[in-house]
Formats: C-alpha cells, structure tokens, sequence
C-alpha cells in the first residue's frame, strides 16, 4: 500500500471518529464551534480577525488558568474515601461523625511535599504533609498535619521565617526542594528549639517508600468536648495498615531521575488496581487536670507526647478508595484550614496552631483568587450552608431572599442563630487571664531532651543514617560559622553524634559534653520496631528474557502474588518473551525505563538461555547490585543464582546443589522443586523491607554504638 493510500486511509478513519456521536465542542457560553484548529483569516494567507470570539475566548481562558500555588505543601496528590468509626466516642466528644460505628464519613486526602516547587520532584528529602477533609453531617473537618509529630518552632510568629529559609535562596533561587543550602542551616543554628524537629528531618521518616506506608500527625494538641461540656485534650495520629517504611537516601537520587512522580503515581494506581490504602486514626487523651503533669509543655509543637507516657487509642479507620476525576479542580483546589472545626473538637491554646487559625484561611483566600473558595465544588460542605456572606468573585450561589443583613424581620429572622442544643458550635468555655506580653512560656525552654530521646530510640541503622544525612544536608551549607553552630547545637543533644557529625564535615569535635544524654528512649519512634508481617502491594521485579524457566517464574510469581504482592516482568525490550514451555510472557518494565530503587525486591527465575542473555546486559548488573546496595530483598532459582554471583556481590552464601540458602535477606536455590521453603524465606525477607546488616563494615561497625 502507497504512502498516500495510508494517509488517505487515517483521514477516512479521523472522519469517521468525528462523526461518532456525542459531546459537540462548544465555547464557554454553550455556542457549537465547527473548527478549533484554525483561526478566522482574510483569505487562506491573510491576517486574523478579531472579530474571532472564539480564538479570543481559548486564548484568554488559557492566559489566566494557572493560580497562584501553594506558598508550602505545593506538590501533592488527593484521593477520595471514607472514615469509619471503631466504637461511639460519646464519652469523648460530641462529633457526630465519631459516634456511629455503621456511618461512613466521606473524606478528601491530599499528601504533600513541603518545600518544593509544584515541579519539583517527589521522592526528596522532605516532611510530608497529610491533610484530611472530613465532609461530616455538622459542616466540614480539616485535621490538617504532617507525617512528623512536632514542627521546627513554638510560635507562629516565627513561621514566615522559617518558610523563607527552607525555600531556595532569593538571590538565585537554589536548590530546590532541598533543605542542603546556607540559608535554612544559618536560621536553624539560631532557632535551638528547631534542633528536635531536625533530628525527626534527619531521618528515614522524611524518605517514606510511598504515601501508603506513611505516618500522619496533627502536631498540635486540640480538644475533645463532650455533651456534658467536659473537655480533653487530644492529639491525632495516622497509622497506615501496610507497615511504616522508607527508602535510602542514594535511591531518591536515582528516583528523581526515573521517575519524579513516583509517589503520587503509587498512590494512584494502587487505588485504580483495588490496594484501597487504609489508615488507623489513633488519639492520645490528656485529662484537663493532668495538663502540668508532664516535664514538657503539652500545648509545645516541638514536642511529642512519648507512647509510654500516654498509650494511642485506635478510634477509627480511613480508606482511599477513589481517584478525583480532575487533578486541578479536586487536588489542586481543595483548600485545608485548622479553622474548619466541628461540634465536638476545638483548640488548644498552642501559640502555634493560633496563628494558622488565620493564615490558612487568609493564604486560601489569595490563592484560590475569591472569598467564596470554600463553594468550590471540593470544598463544600454537604450539610446545609446558610448565611449573609454573598456576592465577591466567583459566587456560585443565587441567592433569592431580599435580606442579607441581621438581625432582620424582612426575611423571618433568616437565617438565625443556632441554639447549642441544635448543633451549634460553641467554644470552649476556657478561663483565661494574664498581661498582653510578648514573651514566651517559661515551660517551652527545653529545647533538647526530646531530641536526645529521638536519637536514643533509634536503630544501630537509623542513627548512622541519621549521622550520613547530616553529613550531607551541612555538606552543602558554605559558611564554615553555620556549620560550626549547628555541631554545637548537636552537642546539647549527643557529645558522640555531634563528635561524628564534626568528622564528616572536617570541623574540629566538640572539647566536651554539654549535657549528659539522659539515657532514656521511646521504642515507639523507631520505625524497625515497628510490626512488619505482611508483603501486601509490595512490587517484585522478575527479570527475565527469553528462555526463561517458565515454570519456575510461574510458581514463585503466583506464590508471591497470593500473599498479596505485585510481580512486574522486567527485560531488555518491551513486548513479550518466550519461556521454555514456549509460551510468551509479557514484558511489563524494561531496564531502560526503571530501576531497582522502583521497586521492593527482586526475583531471579533460571533458565540457561535467559540467564546468558542477561549476563551480556551490564544493566542487568546494575540492577542486582544497586538492590543489593539499599538492602533490598532478592531471591533466585536455578540458573538464576549465576546471576547474583555475576553482580559483584560479596559476603553472601549462595547455594550450592544440596539446598537453598537464606543469607542477609538474598535467598538462593539451586533446585526449584523447593518452592514453599524458597517462598517461606522469601516472603519473611521482603515483610522486613530492608535488611540492614548488609550495610556493616569494620568502618562503621565502631561509628556507632548499638
């Protein structure tokens, strides 16, 4: 067939999609257009018209549909679900959303990275945030925190500077969602009650693996009310069902590369493949004459309140289960404010959270362009709203009542006031008193021991990530003074981690120890202490080519996936292989397009053929290792085990003809006829996540102390 029969044949094909029915292309006021290709010209060749209403509109509409984006939590992405309660929480609160165990409240979830541009990459080093919307029968919900339980200062006062200094320097907007520069260290050596926070920045808490296996905190301390006018204090906590894991510094770099939308497509395909993610809404409860018992302040944002000390009650859970129909209008749109308060909940006196009370409100306002945002489809309520606040940009409400004043008589008094009997929101009733001042609570003076708690309750692992994050995070900070005051700073919390920080940055140690570590831990802050007994969503690489042991990879594949993970085939090139049965397998990744840091394990089936053709691949090399390198589980069977031991991999048994070998989370069989014990040991090496042993050497077996 000529060139020119198969142009010919797509435009006879282009026709005839055009004439399918359905939706017919309109301008915004409904009027049918018959050409948007083209515009209206004086002759073929001649100038434009402009008269053309139509270019007009596209063009205009086009110039003006990019809002101003979020000043922080700028990159993210939202899901729809629902929130369950366990049990009524009428002893608690009156929130009607948290009294019956069959009512399903619908939310809207939006995970975010902080200070990175809206094009920036997800897989940073970074706090996240986690932002719930709950749509309750009493109005709107917004349990609006981050996955780290404190934040970096007391008063809201401070929080335009510190937004200014995580954010890339103004003089040549650099780095990008990064915290490694000059500016943000500087503020930070000067803010001492900064230093808990950073230790939680630090960690592998600010590299989560997805947004799924992710905790979520709402910092502050609030309030429960009840029916009876008895009122709690209250934190909230977040738990994901799958476990709390994270990546490894080297892979986010490798991520940023292969694919910077990494966490929000996991979120969204997980959801789209039926993995709803599903959260655990847990409470800590303070009774009011309890509030001075602690030697911390309660109403302290850089403060945790320890497990020990007061136990997490599961209340309720969380499942996203829906993806929105449109990113800009859903994700983008929603707008969270702390202010968004029911019946029930109310504020503590937290000088931090008071001054988000009216900076999220007001930052909404400015960036959704209008003081009716909360009209927007995402954001409105679905009970009822009524009131006299009418008119402004974007109103989406006709109202018909010739009255928008009160009180009035004109409109029967409408709408009036609530009674506190008819689900009226009535604040606490707190007994305040004091001088204005400017000063800060006495109380919020220790700036140090719960970040020597952190440090204490770490894994042997997690604090020489701790101690490398450091090193590179003042790495990259050029003023020697900046890092020279932030080794001090670390000295009030650890004369060891401090000693070590110094060494990496070629500074001189601290000459002694400031404050004694006073040697107590939080098992809880640990994320290796966390439980981790289940392989469900997890993604298994199987690389293969062509030859490969079918029955092999069709065992192993069917075992992993009835445990509830997810296996990809990944080779050279896409389409399909031919396995040893003489089926062909479809490709689903090729090397070219991931990387082993996309995924949580590999898979090695055998196959003579397969195994020599992967061999010849140095990609394939690279693959193996770097898992290998980040502790990754890996297992192999047959031929396959050739393959480990062509990777450069060291320290690992393999085995050898008589019977498999589990060693440092790489499984091996030479004989594949073993497949439950292969399983068995494959499937506990995957729960674990990372097997960190690996990462020992002589060098650092002395850096630090179990």
């Amino acid at each position: 067939m000529s060139e020119h029969t198969n142009e010919q044949s797509k435009n006879q094909d282009l026709e005839q999609f055009r004439k399918e029915p359905g939706e017919l292309l309109t301008t915004n006021e409904g009027v049918k257009v018959n050409n948007t290709n083209d515009s209206l010209k004086t002759g073929t060749r001649g100038p434009s018209l402009l008269e053309d209403f139509h270019l007009l509109e596209k063009n205009a509409h086009f110039n003006r549909e990019r809002i101003p984006e979020r000043v922080v939590h700028a990159r993210g992405v939202g899901a729809h679900g629902y929130f369950q309660p366990y049990e009524s929480l009428k002893e608690l609160t009156k929130a009607k959303f948290l009294q019956d165990p069959s009512v399903k409240t619908p939310v809207f979830v939006r995970f975010s990275t902080v200070a990175g541009f809206r094009g920036s990459a997800d897989a940073v080093r970074d706090v996240r945030g986690f932002a719930v919307k709950f749509y309750t029968e009493d109005g709107n919900y917004d349990l609006v925190g981050n996955n780290i339980p404190v934040f970096f200062i007391q008063d809201a006062m401070k929080f335009p500077d510190l937004i200014h200094a995580v954010k890339p320097e103004p003089h040549n907007e650099m780095p990008q969602a990064s915290t490694a520069h000059d500016n943000f260290w500087d503020f930070v050596s000067l803010m001492p009650e900064s230093m808990h926070m950073i230790m939680w920045v630090l960690s592998d808490r600010t590299i989560p693996r997805s947004y799924r296996m992710m905790q979520g905190f709402g910092i502050h301390t609030f309030r429960f009310v009840n029916e009876q006018g008895k009122a709690r204090f209250v934190k909230f906590h977040w738990k994901p069902l799958l476990g709390i894991h994270s990546m490894v510094f080297d892979e986010i770099q490798t991520l940023g590369g292969k694919d910077p939308d990494f966490h929000r497509r996991d979120l969204l395909e997980a959801i789209e493949m039926g993995d709803y993610p599903e959260y655990e809404l847990g409470v800590q409860i303070v009774e009011e004459e309890d509030e001075f018992k602690f030697d911390f302040d309660i109403l302290d944002s850089t403060k945790i309140i320890p497990e020990e000390l007061v136990p997490i009650k599961p209340i309720g859970k969380m499942v996203l289960n829906r993806v929105p129909d449109n990113f800009f209008a859903e994700t983008e749109q929603v707008a969270f404010q702390p202010t968004n308060v029911v019946p029930g909940i109310d504020f503590s006196d937290d000088p931090l959270l008071q001054g988000r009370i009216f900076a999220y409100p007001d930052t909404q306002r400015h960036r959704l362009g209008t003081a009716n945002f909360e009209s927007l489809p995402i954001n409105r309520p679905v009970c009822p709203v009524h009131n006299d606040q009418r008119d402004g940009f974007s109103q989406y409400n006709i109202y018909t009542s010739k009255v928008n004043y009160s009180p009035n008589s004109l409109g029967g008094g409408c709408p009036m006031a609530s009674p506190e009997n008819m689900g009226a929101f009535v604040h606490y009733a707190e007994k305040l008193g004091g001088r204005k001042v400017r000063e800060r609570s006495e109380s919020f003076s220790d700036h140090f021991s719960q970040a020597t708690l952190f440090l204490n309750s770490m894994s042997k692992a997690e604090k020489e990530h701790l101690v490398k994050a450091a090193h590179f995070e003042l790495g990259k900070v050029m003023n020697k003074e900046v890092k020279e005051r932030v080794v001090g700073l670390f000295n009030h919390i650890d004369h060891e981690f401090a000693t070590l920080v110094a060494a990496g940055l070629g500074l001189e140690a601290p000459a002694k120890e400031l404050i004694p570590n006073h040697g107590k831990s939080s098992p809880a802050l640990s994320m290796e202490n966390q439980p981790k007994d289940s392989i469900k969503t997890r993604q298994i690489a199987v690389l293969a080519a062509d030859g490969v042991d079918a029955a092999q990879l069709m065992v192993i594949k069917k075992a992993l996936e009835a445990e509830g993970a997810l296996t990809r085939i990944v080779s050279k090139f896409g389409g399909k292989i031919k396995g040893t049965d003489g089926k062909e397998i479809d490709v689903e990744r090729t090397f070219l397009t991931s990387a082993s840091v996309m995924f949580d394990a590999i898979y090695i089936p055998g196959g003579e053929k397969s195994i020599a053709t992967l061999k010849m691949d140095n990609d394939v090399s690279e693959f193996i290792y770097s898992a290998f390198k980040h502790c990754k589980a890996i297992a192999a069977t047959g031929e396959g085990v050739d393959l480990i031991a062509a990777a450069n991999i060291k320290d690992i048994k393999l085995a050898d003809a008589e019977k498999s070998v589990s060693d440092k989370g790489v499984i091996t069989s030479r004989n594949a006829s073993d497949v439950k014990q292969i399983v068995q040991d494959f499937v506990k090496a995957i729960a674990q996540h990372r097997h960190w042993i690996r990462e020992e050497k002589k060098e650092t077996k002395q850096m630090i102390p179990a």
